[in-house]
């Protein structure tokens, strides 16, 4: 038997006060404001009780007595937390089409020459996702280039003036008060503006593709937001990469382009109208995360395989070969926009925003040795990066807690951002590690007190922009860092990372990781190259190159994908092998202690992300166990005044409700006839699809699917329509509009049964049904994405209203 660990059956859907007229008990919350957005529980079933006592001996009174005696002890400020929670304002996304008449209709009229037509139409689309991604992304690189450059130039200057004639805290007040001001602005615009373009993106993306509607994620806006967030967190100095935000902001740019419109602008261009519902906005957004994983590291391959394994939730054949087209025009636009830029217009060199150069396959080959070594570097990366997020899992729940407020979230980005710039300029000052200037590669040499000719090492990992730090420590000759320099930058550079990542900034998780990872490569490196006596094996630049794999996986958890954008960022195949190697035993040693930093957020953010498959204990449980219940059924022929007090009912949250066979003159219900969602009823009531009680035989106002297309994605609330008196006694006929084949599972239906089912063909309903047809229930994402295996065996989350 399962051992469920904690079993409260809750649903948002009915909120009734319990038996004894008290309300039901109420869960903490995430992000709300007062004990009046939880929810109520729902009342179990007798055969509920009868199950868990068979399946658990946790008293049920006891947990919840437990809850309530812990909620008042927590400070005034805080917000309650609880890990174990998931969100009611998360939606789900309709990604099955609802096969009514009118779909049937249309599809039946488009011929063979029609079908090609929409088909062309989706790869012009793809091109221009492409397109549009690469030229953000060289938009991105260029200011960024420029505005680094010019900061970096005038706090050079002012070190060197400072230098001769004493008086460096003057140069780094300058530092940091740069890094604070550029920070200020960006973490401004994200706080206050549009909060949800914080972070990479990259679980939001993977939330959204998963079936979850996050608000705001795919708006223009988001882009604009993300795209200057991102240069000004770059410019300021924060341990941050510009190439985790290209994946979102490919993604909101193949939103917009596959829709032909922008709700924002409010602009509707007539084009590409097929496209508008989720199945195929969900399509062209995985080709919009692909694009930006291709614009970000030159890797088409690498951007497809991201977007199979990290991000999309569904996948077909025809899917990969337009999400490769797009990637690759992404990668060709970008190349030949920054060639042209650099002046060398024929020479296609920079294949995306980082490039890692090539590395000597003769000079840098491995031997059958080293592989122990690397599977050593692997269990290293994967120690550490369980280590990052588990700090930053810590610091996270602190933010949550305390940091809530948007002036704090400005104000924390603004501390970390001066702190960043003083931990660089003390370590740099301190640093006696001088090398000579000529042949190196730095782009702003700091001299600070080494001789002439000569400039300190620690300003080529601090004193550059990341990316370029990154290569440096990739390709510099050997001894051209001393071990204590990579030592401590590694161990700062840590922690200032962890610290940055969940700011209220615009920022991606990649470039710091690779960053940190190739320090304490670089550093492994040495360390053999001193062991071994200076073999011409142990080359620093390799062991940086496994170093950086080894970190970014363990803090990801990526593989598949990780292994070929490393290997084309490369541009090398000959370390395929080793990278696969180190990336395995990274994720494997960190899977051991603490799940990957994208998944981690995910589950702190409450959302309701359904897995690949079921929890593996969950067998004994059922459909009749899992569903929400009761549920509001719609006849087939309704009045309009019940439709209309059902939509505004705001003690439920239903959005889709099951037709039912019955006689408008009697309360007898029969069995199940079909299933309408909320949003087809608003566009009914909107366009007055009904007619009066007294004349039934009269066809109603006749509908097309455009009229449904033009009302997405916002449609109107019910509060905006207006339905006078006479027209509530009307009468709506639901058959032409519902869903009329809608999917049922019996109620003793396994809980994997139901999962897998749910999960596969993307539902956002599923109807539960007795044996004489008739709704005895409806599984919905919240209902599935409850169930989770813990450290105690099979439990279940609370939900709350946040």
């Amino acid at each position: 038997m399962a051992n469920v660990a904690k079993k409260v059956s809750w649903s948002g859907r009915d909120r009734d006060d319990d038996e004894d007229g008290r309300a039901g008990e109420t869960t903490p919350l995430l992000n709300g404001t007062g004990p009046g957005a939880a929810g109520s529980a729902r009342q179990l079933t007798p055969s509920s009780f009868l199950r868990i006592g068979q399946l658990s001996n946790v008293d049920l009174n006891e947990d919840i007595h437990e809850l309530e005696t812990e909620l008042p002890r927590q400070r005034p400020n805080e917000i309650p937390h609880n890990e174990k929670l998931l969100s009611l304002k998360y939606e789900s996304l309709d990604y099955d089409n609802s096969e009514n008449q009118l779909f049937l209709e249309e599809e039946r009229r488009i011929n063979h020459a029609a079908f090609r037509t929409v088909e062309i139409k989706r790869w012009v689309i793809c091109a221009m996702i492409g397109i549009l991604t690469g030229l953000v992304a060289c938009f991105i690189d260029i200011v960024v280039e420029n505005l680094a450059g010019l900061k970096y130039r005038v706090v050079k200057d002012n070190i060197d003036k400072f230098t001769a004639k004493g008086g460096l805290s003057f140069s780094l007040l300058l530092w940091a008060t740069l890094n604070a001001s550029v920070v200020m602005v960006g973490s401004v615009i994200v706080a206050f503006i549009e909060p949800v373009a914080a972070g990479s993106g990259i679980p939001q993306i993977k939330c959204y593709l998963n079936g979850v509607k996050i608000p705001h994620v795919v708006r223009l806006k988001t882009l604009v937001i993300k795209v200057c967030g991102v240069i000004l967190s770059v410019v300021g100095g924060l341990a941050v990469g510009k190439e985790g935000p290209m994946i979102h902001s490919g993604s909101v740019i193949a939103a917009g382009i596959s829709q032909g419109r922008s709700t924002s602008l409010k602009r509707d261009f007539k084009i590409f109208e097929y496209f508008r519902r989720d199945t195929e906005k969900r399509d062209f957004v995985s080709a919009g995360a692909a694009a930006g994983v291709s614009a970000a590291f030159g890797a088409p391959v690498g951007g497809v395989l991201f977007s199979l394994e990290e991000g999309a939730s569904f996948w077909n054949q025809f899917l990969t070969w337009r999400i490769f087209f797009a990637s690759m025009i992404s990668t060709f636009t970008l190349n030949s926009v920054l060639s042209v830029y650099h002046g060398n217009a024929w020479d296609l060199s920079s294949p995306g925003l980082i490039n890692f150069g090539r590395f000597d396959s003769e000079k840098m080959g491995y031997t059958i040795q080293e592989i122990p070594i690397f599977i050593f570097m692997g269990v290293v990366g994967g120690i550490l990066g369980a280590l990052f997020n588990a700090l930053n899992y810590w610091l996270t729940m602190f933010r949550i807690r305390y940091i809530h407020r948007p002036c704090l979230q400005v104000v924390e980005a603004m501390l970390v951002a001066a702190v960043t710039a003083t931990v660089g300029f003390v370590m740099i000052y301190c640093s006696r590690d001088c090398q000579p200037i000529q042949g190196s590669s730095v782009a702003y040499p700091l001299q600070l007190f080494c001789a002439d000719g000569e400039y300190n090492s620690m300003a080529t990992a601090f004193f550059n922009t990341p990316e370029k730090s990154v290569v440096n420590l990739f390709h510099d000759p050997p001894g051209s860092y001393n071990p204590m320099t990579l030592g401590m930058f590694t161990l700062m550079y840590f922690f200032l990372a962890c610290w940055t990542y969940g700011l209220t900034v615009s920022a991606g998780v990649f470039i710091p990781s690779l960053l940190i990872g190739a320090a304490w490569g670089r550093l492994f490196g040495i360390s053999l190259s001193y062991l071994t006596k200076g073999s011409i094996w142990a080359d620093p630049g390799k062991y940086a190159l496994m170093g950086a794999a080894a970190q970014l996986g363990g803090i990801v958890r990526m593989t598949l994908s990780l292994t070929v954008i490393m290997m084309e960022a490369t541009g090398n195949v000959t370390y395929g092998f080793p990278i696969m190697l180190v990336l395995m035993t990274a994720k494997i040693v960190g899977d051991y202690f603490v799940e990957g930093l994208y998944d981690m957020h995910i589950q702190l953010q409450s959302v309701p992300f359904l897995h690949w498959e079921a929890p593996v204990t969950s067998h004994s449980l059922t459909a009749r166990e899992v569903m929400s219940t009761p549920v509001t059924c719609l006849r087939r022929i309704e009045r309009v005044g019940t439709v209309v007090d059902i939509l505004s009912d705001t003690s439920s949250n239903h959005n889709g409700f099951p037709v039912v066979e019955s006689n408008p003159n009697t309360t007898q219900v029969a069995g199940l006839r079909g299933l309408i969602l909320r949003s087809q009823l608003i566009v009914l009531l909107k366009h007055k699809v009904f007619v009066e009680r007294a004349n039934l035989n009269l066809v109603q106002r006749r509908l097309k699917l455009k009229d449904f297309r033009d009302a997405y994605p916002r449609f109107p609330p019910i509060q905006s329509i207006h339905v006078s008196q006479d027209e509530r006694d009307c009468m709506i006929d639901l058959s032409e509009f519902m869903n009329p084949s809608p999917y049922t599972v019996p109620q003793e239906a396994s809980l994997p049964r139901v999962f897998k089912l749910f999960r596969a063909l993307g539902l956002r309903h599923l109807v539960v049904v007795d044996n004489r047809n008739e709704v005895v229930g409806m599984v919905t994402r919240k209902d599935l994405a409850r169930y989770r295996l813990g450290k105690e065996g099979l439990e279940e989350l609370s939900l709350a209203q946040t």
